[in-house]
């Protein structure tokens, strides 16, 4: 893969380059084969300064920085992190940055809830508890044998927002907190034309971005939950290829990006 040649100071703002990839990653932009990966990324860094991208994710800061130092990711321009609760730039050196202005209103509606989420939940059927503790959100890896449903009903009852996914993960977010409202409130932020961004997901933690009203790619192999939850929304794609490939088979379908690399 190629490394990036340009620095983000080089580079124009995001809301001056004609299409900016929003997407999520396990499953989806770390999705597919290794040459698919290959094709995108080298892709995406032969284009940036036509191309902006976002990284919208369940994943944390932490992980993301890792993961473009150490494993040959190109660097995103900014990230919706955590599930939608973190809404961040990312320097030249990958670390991220939280947006205060853009996530005030996530901190005062979640306030200091984790640890009375962690104790309603304590010894709740099905759920193991997730070690990072994170900002604004409660996380737990999900057993969906043994999973008790009235674990969403404890947490609507505290004021907050239950989020299931991929039958492995619940998530528990501010109320109106996801990945699609933070999304949108990014691209108001940065001026971006809303119908020159691609939304990318795979799982039920990305519908809310999926259908948030931006172009939207559902790729191969996704959740079949998401799908379902899909019908009915015609301006999402419903990719046929698998992971990285479908990204790119949706920028050509949609005809976002006049220089789109035959999938």
């Amino acid at each position: 893969m190629t490394l990036q040649s340009q620095t983000p100071s080089q580079l124009p703002p995001l809301g001056a380059r004609p299409f900016t990839l929003a997407t999520d990653l396990d499953g989806t932009f770390l999705g597919g084969s290794d040459a698919d990966r290959g094709k995108l990324y080298d892709w995406i860094e032969a284009n940036r300064p036509t191309v902006g991208l976002i990284f919208v994710t369940g994943r944390d800061p932490d992980f993301i920085t890792g993961m473009v130092r150490n494993d040959g990711l190109p660097r995103p321009d900014y990230v919706v992190g955590d599930v939608g609760t973190t809404i961040a730039e990312v320097a030249e050196d990958a670390t991220v940055h939280p947006i205060a202005a853009l996530e005030a209103e996530i901190a005062e509606i979640w306030g200091d809830a984790g640890d009375a989420v962690r104790r309603a939940l304590h010894g709740a059927p099905g759920l193991r508890l997730q070690p990072t503790r994170f900002r604004y959100r409660v996380s737990y890896d999900m057993d969906p044998d043994s999973f008790d449903p009235a674990a969403a009903e404890t947490v609507r009852g505290l004021g907050h927002d239950p989020l299931l996914s991929n039958d492995e993960f619940f998530d528990v977010l501010p109320r109106g907190v996801s990945k699609g409202p933070s999304l949108r409130r990014l691209i108001a932020h940065l001026g971006i034309d809303e119908g020159r961004v691609l939304a990318a997901g795979d799982t039920m933690n990305d519908h809310s971005m999926l259908v948030c009203g931006v172009p939207a790619v559902a790729v191969g192999g996704s959740e079949a939950a998401l799908l379902a939850a899909l019908d009915g929304h015609d301006h999402v794609h419903k990719a046929r290829a698998v992971g990285a490939a479908g990204i790119l088979e949706a920028i050509a379908a949609l005809n976002l990006h006049p220089n789109t690399p035959e999938v």
